[in-house]
Formats: structure tokens, sequence, C-alpha cells
């Protein structure tokens, strides 16, 4: 089976050009952050610049180890989804389960080693800019120099290999598994999740506007609630669809398409959700906090500083990481609709009507996605505030929630445009008559 996999590798490597990228993006950050552990290690770092990089690389790195198998598990679904057919012809020709799981897993891991290798230089530059960007900030001294040692180097390439494998074994297996079930442990961890959420952000409460760990409650609480969401993404995009009133042949035809395909974009949606929760709420809280500082007169200390630099890091590893999964999933998912796009244009629908119809299907789902993550945002968000600055709302504007907001339209609506234009420059006929 491996030398299948491999052989499945060469033979069309493009359909793994998604998954190496998020190898790549995710091996290149938990290695980058990871090499700070190597730096603090060093002899003669001092305490307080030895606590700032351990302090950031378990933090960030966390995160980072988190959005790496995230984001290999979204390419590997895909993948898997659009390879129904290979794969049920390998079970009909006498491969077993088991044999096709580990053909999959084989593939994921080698794809998965080669995006590590080649992130092994960016990642050390990435570490220097790092611990200079903390050196011009006064938060480390100018005389440690940076490392990259075995933490960075095994931590980076372990860690990305085994999300690849256990993401590709649980794409395969839920490929496989009833919807009953699916179903059932879906529902379960959604509720979990928004009931602690929703327990974490009220909690946020029982803190005084000087504690130190203020904006960790209502962070965590919008995190949890923007997971449940997630979770909830097929049911909450049907049940927006049952109520939206959209008429003309593209929006009934969008309408139809999402509902049918619910299941298949909640990864999408997912994506959507998270990005938004999370990026708006820690740039909201930092932006009180910050003004809450300011107006107290109060010196910035190096937690303070810290803290700042690992909200803005990790809303920007955030960023970048679902920016990634959406494109490759819109891309991938857009591509595989080919004989759908194909079987329009032959029923009388013109190019330009399609590309209507898929840009109504993006703009419904990033409608659907900034909905429910700025709700779970606004359950931390307010707590917050309240209790930090005595107001509701922030004084911040609309500003970062419209930068947030223009970012997700343009990764989801402007994706989905660029590759069904270019998906429909072959011919209907031919679109039809090929495999999807």
């Amino acid at each position: 089976m491996f030398m299948l996999a491999m052989r499945s590798i060469g033979q069309r490597p493009g359909r793994f050009l998604a998954t190496l990228l998020a190898a790549f993006l995710g091996a290149g950050i938990i290695m980058t952050f990871n090499s700070l552990y190597d730096t603090a290690g060093r002899p003669g770092v001092d305490p307080v610049s030895s606590d700032t990089l351990t302090t950031s690389a378990s933090v960030v790195g966390g995160y980072g180890t988190l959005l790496v198998f995230f984001a290999v598990a979204s390419t590997l679904t895909v993948n898997v989804r659009q390879r129904a057919g290979e794969l049920e012809l390998l079970r009909c020709s006498g491969a077993t389960p088991g044999q096709i799981r580990r053909m999959v897993v084989g593939e994921a891991v080698a794809v998965a080693l080669i995006g590590a290798v080649l992130a092994i230089g960016p990642a050390m530059l990435g570490g220097q800019a790092l611990l200079d960007a903390f050196q011009d900030s006064g938060q480390v001294a100018g005389s440690v120099d940076h490392s990259f040692g075995p933490v960075a180097l095994l931590s980076g390439v372990d860690i990305t290999l085994v999300a690849a494998a256990g993401a590709a074994f649980l794409a395969v297996r839920r490929a496989t598994r009833t919807r009953r079930r699916r179903g059932r442990a879906r529902t379960f961890l959604a509720y979990a999740a928004l009931g602690i959420g929703a327990v974490s952000a009220i909690s946020t409460f029982a803190f005084s506007a000087t504690d130190e760990a203020l904006m960790a409650t209502p962070a965590y609480g919008a995190i949890l609630l923007s997971v449940g969401f997630a979770l909830l993404a097929p049911r909450l995009l049907k049940g927006v669809l049952d109520r939206l009133p959209l008429t003309g042949s593209s929006g009934w035809l969008a309408v139809r398409n999402l509902r049918r395909r619910a299941d298949h974009l909640s990864g999408i949606l997912m994506s959507l959700i998270l990005f938004t929760a999370v990026s708006v709420a820690t740039l909201y809280m930092q932006g009180v906090e910050s003004d809450a500082m300011r107006a107290s007169g109060a010196v910035r200390t190096v937690d303070a500083k810290n803290l700042q630099t690992l909200n803005l890091t990790v809303v920007g590893i955030i960023v970048v990481f679902v920016c990634v999964m959406l494109v490759n999933s819109l891309y991938a998912a857009t591509t595989y609709r080919r004989r759908e796009f194909g079987q329009q244009r032959l029923a009388g629908a013109t190019p330009g009507q399609v590309l209507g119809t898929v840009g109504v299907e993006g703009l419904v789902l990033t409608a659907v996605g900034l909905c429910f993550g700025t709700v779970a945002a606004l359950a931390g968000i307010i707590p917050f505030t309240v209790v930090r600055s005595d107001s509701v709302l922030p004084h911040q504007g609309l500003g970062i929630w419209l930068a947030v907001a223009s970012i997700a339209a343009a990764a989801t609506i402007g994706t989905s445009l660029a590759t069904a234009r270019r998906v429909l420059r072959t011919p209907a006929v031919e679109a039809v008559g090929s495999a999807a």
C-alpha cells in the first residue's frame, strides 16, 4: 500500500497541493515559534528574556498545533470526498478497508513530510525575524542570539506528520461511518462547547478590572462558542436557507445548491465562523485593554507587552491559516463541480448565470459565517468591556469588524468566482463527459 500511495502521488500530484501547502505553513509556524524554546535554553539568557520567549512559544505553538491539524484535516476531507469513486473502485477490486486507510494515510504522511522539510529554511528566517521584533520592543535583551535546534526541528516534523496521519485516518473513517453516528457525536460536542463557552464568558463578571487573567475567560468563551457554532454549521446553514427570501433564477439555484451541499460546505463555514470569532474578539478586547491602560496612565509592563504581541500574533496566524484553508477548500470544491456546471450550460444556462449562482452562494456562506462568528465574539467582548471600562460596547467602532468581514468576503467570494471562471473555460460537452 505504501508503494501504491507513492504511485498515486506521482501520477496526480496536483490533488495533493492543498495538503502540501497546509503542511508547509503549519510546520513553518510550529518550527518558527518552537525555535524560541531553543533560544531561551541558550547559556547566558536572562530570566526575563527566557520567560518572554518560553511564554510566546508555548501559547502560539499550541494554537499552531491545533491549526495544523484543522488545516490538514479540512484539505484531506475534501480530497477523500472527491476520490470516492476511485476508492470504491479499489474496494471492488479486492482492497480491504484497512488497506485503503493505510494507502490514504501513507499519502498524507509522505506529502506532510515533504512540506515539513521545505518549511525548515523559512522557519529559520522567521524565528530570527520574530526574535528581532521582541528585541526591538524591549521584551528580549539585545544580546540574545537566535537558535534553531532540536526542539524546533523535531516538534515541527513530528506534529505535522502526526496531524497528517490522524487527519487522513479520520477523513477515511468519516467517509465510511453512518451519518447518524456522526450526527450524534457532533451534536453532543457542539452543545458541550456552547455550554462551557457561555459559562466561561459569564464568569468574566467575577473578576475585577485589574486582574491579570481578565482577558483569558472571555477569550476562551468566544473561542468555545465559535467551535460550538462551527460544529453545528450544516444545521445553521440549512436553517438560514429555509428562511432566505432569494428570488430570481440565480438566487433560487444558489439556495438549492447550498441546501443540497450543506454537509460538504460545513468545513468552509466552520473556517469562516472560527476566523470571525477569534479575530474580532481578540482585536476588540486588545483595543479595550490598550485604551484602559492609556486612560489610567500606567506604564506598560513587559507582561502587558507580551500579551499584546501574543494576541496580535495569534490573530495573524489565524488570518493566514483560515485564508489558506478557505482558498484550498473552495478551489477544490469548485473545481469538483466541473460536470455540474457543464450540465447547467447544456440545459441553457449562460456562463454569466453560472457565475451569478456561484457568487450568491459565496455571499450567503460569508454572511452566515460572519453572523454566527460575530455572535460568538460579542459573547466575549461585552463582558470584558463592561468589567474593564464600564461600557457595554468597545469604542473602536466598526473598523475592525469591517476589516475582518472584508478579508472573509474576499477569500470566499473571490476564490469561488475565480475558480468557477477557470472551470467554465472547459467546453460544456467535454466537462460533462470528463470525470469530476
